[in-house]
């Protein structure tokens, strides 16, 4: 693979002004496409068998070939990876364009058109997951035939996945089925937000649900219960230390825009009444660890500080408290090598040679841990994903089809 790439440099890197005046000015082939998917509610609490379905059957007309699906254990949600064999028939090897089919909630948001009715008003088009990432997946979907089209020098799949929203669930369940089934591509293209510009790296993501057991007791006995979410307290409190040397002391990278690893307690509930010693509370919290940075030692760190420290002065109070501390998603860094070929293509391909990494997780990093080499790629910007008026600019979607078509051409001469 890496000697293909490198032949596909110098053609990849001619035509860049009339494809950046294409971008400007014309209307996406994709739109009807990307359209289509924006009106499928799959909110990662509904199924999204539908839009699966859509894609399997459009997957089959036009190549010929049925994609393989892999189900959540409900049945209700499924990942769909699909081959385009190289010319002389190999399906080993090639790149991966990868996408999740989920989107996040509108509950509560103020939409100024219906968020699963697209609409395009001023050059954006309008929608739940036009940003993240039903822009790019539709693009995918509209290039396909030019990409059955031709005679491939090695293969192309399509990787599109459920559930990455609540914690990269779907992707791990693909990865297990190709490497059950012996299919190992050579690179990955995450088309995740980024206004088509490379990102190489990301944090890692790691979400906990912390449950905390005390005893209840009138408040005028205090000395009698054991107050859960005054133990809570200092749980989290524990947590936001640790967070805080983080950021005082390290380690750093510079190339991330926030350059070391954090953390947050985002919801707690617990208590039913003042007067009461209150016995149980839970909260939930987060950290992203750069690449580099142990999220398995950060774990250890804190159930380290419960059971030597936190949960023995509880037991002073009542012998019957507890803590539960349950892991409840999670999704590794990505740090991309530049000398990847995948990293080179597609630096390549979209004329663009800026070291940028990211707060935010990706599936890639999920990939890059099966050992697939992976950068993020991606029409939009992430600022307008999860929010009350999602969109993405036509343009970008236009850039979008211009690096997959230098992608195609990169992959036929």
């Amino acid at each position: 693979m890496t000697t293909l790439f490198s032949e596909s440099l110098a053609s990849s890197r001619t035509g860049s002004g009339a494809a950046s005046a294409a971008a400007s000015s014309a209307r996406p082939q994709s739109l009807d496409w990307i359209e289509q998917l924006v009106r499928m509610d799959t909110t990662s609490r509904e199924s999204n068998l539908g839009l699966i379905e859509t894609i399997r059957d459009a997957v089959q007309r036009i190549t010929g070939r049925a994609p393989v699906l892999t189900y959540d254990r409900t049945g209700k949600k499924a990942n769909l990876f699909a081959t385009l064999p190289a010319a002389n028939g190999e399906v080993d090897g090639g790149i991966v364009l990868s996408g999740h089919t989920d989107v996040v909630p509108v509950d509560g948001q103020q939409w100024q058109s219906d968020p699963f009715k697209p609409e395009i008003r001023d050059g954006l088009l309008y929608g739940r997951g036009t940003a993240d990432m039903k822009g790019f997946i539709g693009t995918v979907m509209s290039q396909l035939p030019n990409f059955a089209a031709q005679p491939l020098k090695q293969p192309v799949h399509l990787s599109f996945t459920y559930d990455e929203e609540v914690g990269c669930l779907g992707a791990p369940v693909l990865l297990a089925d190709l490497a059950a089934r012996g299919v190992k591509p050579s690179g990955c293209i995450v088309g995740e937000p980024t206004e088509m510009r490379v990102v190489v790296a990301h944090k890692g993501i790691n979400t906990f649900r912390c449950q905390v057991h005390g005893q209840a007791a009138h408040s005028s006995l205090t000395p009698r219960g054991a107050n859960a979410i005054e133990h809570a307290a200092r749980l989290i409190c524990y947590i936001r230390d640790m967070v805080d040397e983080f950021r005082a002391k390290g380690p750093f990278d510079e190339d991330f825009d926030v350059p070391f690893s954090t953390g947050q307690t985002s919801l707690i509930r617990g208590g039913n009444a003042i007067n009461t010693v209150p016995a149980e509370c839970e909260f939930q919290f987060e950290y992203r660890n750069l690449p580099g940075v142990d999220a398995a030692a950060i774990e250890a760190r804190i159930r380290a500080y419960i059971d030597s420290e936190l949960l023995p002065r509880m037991k002073r109070d009542h012998p019957d408290a507890a803590i539960e501390l349950m892991r409840t998603a999670g999704a590794p860094a990505l740090d991309a090598a530049e000398q990847a070929a995948v990293t080179t293509l597609v630096r390549a391909l979209a004329r663009d040679d800026v070291v940028r990494k990211v707060a935010y997780a990706t599936e890639g990093g999920q990939f890059a841990l099966a050992g697939i080499p992976t950068v993020i790629c991606g029409p939009g910007n992430i600022q307008q994903a999860h929010r009350a008026d999602e969109y993405v600019a036509l343009e970008q979607i236009v850039a979008c089809e211009v690096f997959l078509g230098r992608l195609l051409q990169s992959l036929v001469q």
